[in-house]
């Protein structure tokens, strides 16, 4: 197909009321790459990045400038605002206790965890804003609630989380929606490294994508400030 059909194929699924833009971060692997895939399957418009180009706009969240490039060339080829923004992209370190804990990877899982939400915020909300209408669903975790041992920094970023969210949320407009959402505990490459084979007790990302698309495709305005859970 042509460039310019193609283009105009996707302006056309744009004008339909039942397909969302979709913009998530972290969809090279895991959770982010699962419901990414999910969603694309059911006819919406997804714009993905993670730390490769396959499948997704290789973007490190923790460089802004990187973050904004990539926000322009997605709103660009839109020609409109996401209608959901889900803050995906997360690390997090060796399991070792706090006292043992490189403060070089402590300081990149702030960045990437932390510091690459509020990237895609201030890359992406501002034309929310201006259309009045959107949420933004940032990625947190039970650990990011309670805590847990030996990780201590991905708690940390993801206690952070929580508080950008709520913050977030009291700044917002009505018409717009910013909450946290802690997935449950899912077999991801990243619960592997942390539990080893304790992780295989627990759901894939491919058994949980479905139920996860339908979640977040149900948020709305009145969830505005909620700290929410997949169960």
């Amino acid at each position: 197909m042509a460039p310019g059909r193609r283009r105009g194929h996707r302006l056309a699924r744009i004008l339909s009321t039942s397909v969302k833009r979709i913009v998530i971060t972290g969809t090279t692997r895991g959770l982010g790459q699962a419901l990414a895939q999910e969603l694309e399957s059911r006819g919406h418009l997804v714009a993905g990045c993670g730390t490769s180009a396959q499948g997704a706009s290789q973007v490190d969240v923790g460089d802004f400038a990187q973050v904004q490039r990539w926000a322009e060339h997605v709103l660009d080829d839109w020609q409109a605002p996401p209608d959901l923004l889900i803050n995906s992209a997360g690390i997090t370190t060796d399991p070792d206790p706090l006292w043992a804990q490189d403060p070089e990877a402590l300081a990149r899982v702030l960045r990437i965890n932390v510091a690459g939400v509020q990237h895609a915020i201030r890359a992406f909300v501002p034309a929310m804003l201006d259309r009045g209408s959107g949420v933004i669903v940032n990625i947190s975790s039970d650990w990011g609630r309670t805590g847990a041992p030996m990780v201590g920094p991905y708690c940390a970023s993801k206690w952070a989380v929580e508080g950008l969210s709520r913050c977030l949320a009291l700044e917002l407009p009505s018409g717009l929606a910013a909450v946290s959402l802690d997935p449950g505990t899912i077999n991801t490459d990243m619960l592997r490294f942390t539990f080893g084979p304790g992780a295989e007790e627990f759901p894939t990302p491919e058994s949980w994508r479905g139920k996860a698309a339908d979640f977040v495709l149900g948020l709305g305005p009145e969830h505005n400030g909620q700290a929410l859970t997949l169960s």
